[in-house]
């Protein structure tokens, strides 16, 4: 596995994606800052959708940037908005370089209602699959991720049935890469065993710690390890089921931050970078100026006492 290992440079003038180093994924090579697509289309939960111009301006503006790794699914929709139909839109031709990951498993109703339907059973991946083909444009996907369960964290039982499914869709021609999405040790190594696995998609961030094992072992096998709502924990309403943000360590992180000329959430999202060269971030935002803020974060040098203050905030998982 080959990656940009060099250290992580001083904040520039214009923010950069490529300034975190690159990773590979399966047989492309990304920024590590990357993008996710849910925000662009507004929360299920909000009272109008986001403005349609503005999203695709965030996309448009986050490729500028040099993001060529975007998150994406086609349950990420609102009655009016679709993320696929977003990407679609605003980048299409898409440039050789960029990468979009989607997932399956997960659906939800047609109407918009934030609930999910019954999960997917290993013949109805197809379906899923040539759904994502047609809202995005493409005739191959990049890379898609079995997303294991519609909760937040890890769900039991065996994913090698969902995977064998995927490894023949590959094999059809119909994506390129298989990865994972809300999955344990255990369950990766059951995939593994079926199909070369080439990221892990699960919740992380510097108060929620509890893949530290599943991240180094990702990094032991060069796989890329992908957190979602790594910053979102401290954010009112990003996380679905809280309106509460976490303000564990809120404090040491704006300390950290004043030290750097930076937001707290730009420090949230460097940590997260800084734990290990396999780590991919995917920020979202509807935002143009959220992205930037989130995109200059791919620059920011913490120092060891920076990451000794951070690492304790929230001891690693065991």
């Amino acid at each position: 596995m080959t990656t940009n290992t060099a250290p992580l440079a001083t904040p520039p003038t214009a923010p950069a994606a490529a300034a975190a180093g690159t990773w590979r994924l399966g047989d492309r090579t990304v920024n590590r800052l990357g993008f996710g697509a849910m925000r662009t289309t507004g929360m299920p939960w909000d009272e109008v959708p986001r403005d349609r111009r503005e999203a695709i301006s965030v996309l448009r503006r986050a490729v500028e940037l040099g993001v060529n790794h975007i998150d994406t699914a086609a349950f990420y929709f609102v009655p009016r908005r679709s993320a696929n139909e977003l990407i679609s839109t605003a980048l299409q031709p898409y440039a050789d370089d960029l990468v979009i990951t989607t997932k399956v498993g997960p659906s939800r109703p047609r109407d918009g209602v934030f609930e999910f339907e019954p999960y997917a059973r290993p013949d109805q991946l197809r379906g899923q699959v040539e759904e994502n083909i047609r809202q995005l444009g493409l005739d191959q996907l990049d890379v898609v991720n079995l997303r294991w369960g519609t909760g937040l964290g890890a769900a039991d039982g065996s994913v090698a049935e969902h995977v064998g499914a995927l490894a023949e869709l590959r094999d059809a021609g119909l994506l390129r890469h298989v990865g994972l999405s809300n999955v344990s040790v255990a369950q990766l190594e059951e995939a593994r065993a079926v199909v070369p696995v080439v990221c892990v998609q699960n919740r992380y961030g510097l108060t929620d710690r509890s893949d530290d094992g599943l991240l180094a072992r990702c990094g032991e096998l060069g796989i890329a390890f992908v957190p979602f709502f790594s910053m979102g924990a401290a954010v009112p309403g990003a996380v679905p089921g809280s309106n509460t943000p976490d303000e564990t360590g809120a404090e040491a992180v704006a300390a950290v931050a004043a030290g750097h000329g930076v937001m707290p959430a730009q420090v949230r999202l460097a940590w997260t970078l800084h734990r290990g060269p396999h780590v991919l971030a995917i920020p979202g935002t509807g935002d143009v100026t959220h992205l930037e803020q989130n995109v200059a974060a791919a620059a920011i040098r913490l120092t060891d006492d920076d990451r000794a203050v951070l690492d304790a905030i929230a001891p690693a998982a065991a």
